[in-house]
């Protein structure tokens, strides 16, 4: 009864004269480029705006959408369709919001354990100049809570405020978003993931090797529990030769700091697909993070590590964060 009470109700929305007029005003993806003064380079960032924001002068919740490795800012529009997503969701009644797609290279949104090193050149996916890749000042999250947030929140029509601001993201973006939620709690409310690394000291199944079940003794452990391809980023970001880096960056021991601290812990959106290499990572997380009492909605659906499943579950985490800043 309940579902078919929902499916009246968006008939309903899609048949109203304002649904008709807001299909009809799609929303608009703008590429963005400003200084970042922590990591003293410039950073590029895809911006949606949504329907109404070319008229008038209403204020709109912000959510920021994270890429993964190999990724650019142009995955979550190229590949993810995220713009025709909200735009569907606006025609269907839902909250307008502007949603931002910043540049994280591969610098796993954190602050690095290497810092100037020459490895961080080494991007073959992209093929990207050093110039802009290989950055002075590697303070990927740093420079998205504080330099993207305020360049975005002093250029749009923002409501700048944390209440009003979430994030999300996919593989090494899902890392990043549960992570700046919870590192910097006066800037994000709410914090989604899709497929994400969110147990980075288990690693991954990989060349004929099973999923870890319980974490390393050491870092040389670690290494080989990760492919060559991510190890490259990984231990600038996270630390080759220790495990302290890994310790401190680890998702499930930021909660329990965050807990020692007295900080509220932010809502937290985690899914993955069945057939996912992190699906064992996604699960120790939720287990770690619930057993800490934090408030993690979790669902594991069909699909892998690609786009397909992507694009279908990004409609859900906009519905959820739109419920967590857009009231």
């Amino acid at each position: 009864m309940h579902r078919r009470a929902v499916a009246l109700l968006l008939a309903l929305l899609l048949a109203s004269p304002l649904a008709a007029q807001r299909a009809l005003q799609p929303g608009r993806v703008v590429s963005d480029t400003f200084w970042s003064p922590i990591m003293t380079v410039r950073k590029v960032a895809r911006i949606y705006l949504p329907p109404t924001y070319a008229s008038g002068q209403k204020r709109y919740p912000v959510v920021y959408f994270l890429h993964g490795a190999s990724g650019s800012e142009n995955d979550w529009v190229a590949q993810g369709h995220i713009d025709a997503t909200m735009d569907s969701l606006v025609a269907a009644g839902g909250a307008e919001m502007i949603v931002v797609m910043p540049d994280g290279d591969d610098g796993w949104w954190t602050t690095w354990n290497a810092l100037n090193d020459p490895g961080c050149a080494r991007d073959t996916a992209r093929r990207e100049k050093a110039a802009t890749y290989c950055v002075p000042w590697p303070k990927y999250d740093d420079y998205v809570a504080r330099d993207l947030v305020a360049h975005v929140d002093s250029s749009y029509r923002t409501i700048a405020d944390r209440a009003h601001r979430g994030i999300a993201g996919l593989s090494m973006g899902g890392y990043g978003a549960v992570t700046l939620a919870l590192g910097y709690p006066d800037v994000f409310s709410a914090a989604a993931s899709h497929s994400g690394v969110l147990s980075p000291l288990l690693g991954i199944p990989h060349d004929g090797r099973p999923a870890p079940a319980s974490e390393p003794a050491d870092v040389y452990e670690l290494a080989d529990r990760w492919p060559q391809w991510l190890w490259g980023s990984l231990r600038l970001a996270f630390g080759e030769h220790d495990m302290f880096g890994w310790y401190a960056r680890d998702p499930a021991r930021m909660i329990l700091r965050d807990e020692r601290m007295g900080r509220t812990l932010p809502p937290l959106l985690v899914d993955v697909g069945v057939d996912d290499p992190f699906l064992e990572e996604n699960r120790a997380f939720v287990a770690h993070a619930r057993a800490e009492g934090a408030r993690v909605e979790y669902h594991e659906w069909p699909g892998t590590h690609d786009w397909k499943y992507w694009r279908i579950h990004a409609r859900e985490s906009l519905v959820w964060l739109a419920a967590q800043v857009a009231r």
